[in-house]
This record gives C-alpha cells, structure tokens and sequence, in this order.
C-alpha cells in the first residue's frame, strides 16, 4: 500500500519553531515510518479524541497525525509536531 505525507500549516509552523536539527530528524523518521510496510505499527492511538487520531515517538517530540483514505493511497495528515510535555495539552 502507498503511504503519503501531508503537513498542516500548524504542523509545518511546529517544526520552524524546533530548530533545524531537531525538524531534520523529525521529518527522516517519519519518511522511515512510511517506508516500511506498515507505518502503523509504530504508531499509537490517542484516546479521548473524536477523530481516530495517532502518535509517532521521535526521542521527546510526538507527531500527532491521523489518516486520510483516498483511493488506495492513505495519507498521514500530521496535526501537530511538539514536545512530550506539550503536545497532549492542546
């Protein structure tokens, strides 16, 4: 199955305000994630949330995402980009 990437402006906004290193490092595992097979199984469910919504761990950032279907093609729509004692409070 094919797996795309899609950044909201808040998430793109997220990851100016981390810094260069850190984004770069951000943005690498999560193209990892969608090269394999299944980018799900990295992922955790959020609870207490309307939508299905998910998490990758990046050492003490989460990227916050959920999926859109199109066809066959299903897009991780990156909600949010912050660190660990951040990013659950919004």
């Amino acid at each position: 199955m094919d797996y795309r990437e899609y950044y909201t402006k808040s998430a793109e906004l997220d990851l100016e305000k981390i810094g260069e290193f850190e984004a770069t490092k951000i943005t690498q595992k999560i193209n990892y994630y969608i090269g394999t097979k299944n980018p799900m199984k990295f992922a955790k469910k959020l609870t207490n949330c309307k939508i299905d919504t998910y998490r990758f761990r990046v050492g003490s950032f989460r990227i916050i995402f959920r999926i859109d279907k199109n066809g066959k093609i299903i897009i991780l729509v990156i909600l949010k980009i912050a660190h660990r004692k951040d990013v659950y409070k919004s």
